[in-house]
């Protein structure tokens, strides 16, 4: 008895294809989100604070670092409020229309939402125009985020 492949090759072929396109929702390094720092100590300590790995929680397959057990708690009550603006990725890159990777001191806070950016000069290029470039992201944003990891 012989078997034909002929009629499952396109369908290999398209699904080949389809896991190229797969990519991260969240950035991270080495599965870390945000290099390790801790995301609600944006909002209570207005700047980055490194997490430790005593205190973690996962998020859209990302693993993330806090620097005590009340901001994992607060986190996990509501990781959406604090999980960084379109996955973490460089906020003004997502409004230039691709995925950029980020530093945890490159941070703005904007309607109580946190958004992270590739270094402090395209930091102060975001300065300039926080509001147009989040309108840009926000529109790219689904476009942006099928694209694969920088």
């Amino acid at each position: 008895m012989t078997i034909s492949l002929r009629p499952i090759l396109p369908l290999a072929a398209a699904l080949s294809f389809a896991s190229v396109g797969y990519s991260a929702e969240i950035f991270t390094t080495n599965g870390v989100a945000i290099n390790g720092y801790d995301p609600v100590a944006y909002f209570t300590d207005h700047k980055p604070v490194k997490g430790s790995d005593k205190y973690t929680a996962t998020y859209q397959g990302a693993t993330f670092h806090f620097a005590s057990a009340a901001h994992r708690g607060a986190f996990a009550a509501n990781p959406g409020h604090f999980a960084p603006q379109y996955g973490g990725y460089c906020a003004f890159g997502t409004a230039q229309g691709h995925k950029a990777s980020t530093e945890p001191q490159a941070f703005t806070l904007v309607d109580g939402k946190l958004y992270l950016n590739y270094n402090d000069s395209v930091l102060k290029t975001w300065r300039q125009d926080v509001s147009g470039y989040i309108k840009k992201a926000d529109a790219n944003w689904d476009k942006v985020r099928a694209q694969p990891d920088p």
